[in-house]
């Protein structure tokens, strides 16, 4: 028994238009995409520009040229082991292959010079020329370079060489995995699209207020109260 009607038709039809909404969401309307697609590529654009460290880390990285540093380092397999001393041989460092590890040694801030020009090329969706310089896939190129980092950070610090390592996990951080993770994607400012910036925020919290108040209105409609 429907103990309001005007309120329960209300809220059937904010429950409707909520869910004719989130269909029209899923529906490839904006360019080709759905609008959920299309705002997280807008998202990760904005934040792709606000994450640019590397000419920082450039700089910072002057401070080790000299550096000599020496370690062994432990692939997951084989392919890995090869692919690493590939990439190391390019930055200019000394490698022993042995049969589970690589024995490098040479110097930290030559190292860092190519991996940080990598992570710029990346950043800059440019991969052609990392790819070419290592004869495999640039995105696994770059992932080599953040797991070489890692592991000689994890050395460094057991060696007490805490400072390197403490850039070495800067340089993971701040500079490789962005330039991973944002690869292919087109840097935008929020000052370009501000004005759906806030749009999408202030139809987001409309849209989920509408579904809260659908079913309020509909259970007050059915006569159902919260009482103390």
């Amino acid at each position: 028994m429907i103990a309001h009607k005007k309120e329960f038709t209300g809220g059937v039809v904010m429950m409707i238009g909520f869910w004719v909404v989130f269909a029209i969401l899923l529906s490839p309307v904006f360019a080709g995409q759905n609008l959920l697609v299309y705002m997280d590529g807008m998202y990760n654009s904005i934040s792709k520009n606000s994450s640019y460290f590397i000419p920082a880390n450039q700089e910072k990285a002057k401070e080790f040229n000299g550096k000599y540093i020496d370690m062994a380092l432990k692939a997951k397999d084989g392919q890995a082991r090869d692919r690493w001393a590939t990439v190391l041989r390019a930055a200019g460092m000394n490698v022993e292959s042995g049969a589970e590890e690589l024995q490098v040694s040479g110097d930290m801030g030559g190292m860092l010079v190519s991996a940080l020009a990598d992570a710029d090329a990346m950043f800059v969706n440019d991969g052609g020329p990392v790819a070419a310089r290592y004869g495999y896939d640039e995105k696994q190129a770059l992932y080599d370079w953040w797991s070489i980092l890692r592991d000689m950070e994890r050395s460094l610090n057991k060696q007490e060489q805490f400072k390197e390592a403490k850039f070495l996990y800067q340089v993971r951080t701040k500079s490789v995995e962005p330039a991973y993770n944002y690869y292919g994607i087109i840097a935008q400012s929020i000052r370009e699209k501000a004005i759906l910036v806030i749009l999408s925020l202030g139809g987001y919290v409309i849209y989920t207020l509408s579904y809260g108040f659908a079913i309020l209105f509909m259970f007050e409609g059915w006569g159902l109260r919260l009482e103390h």
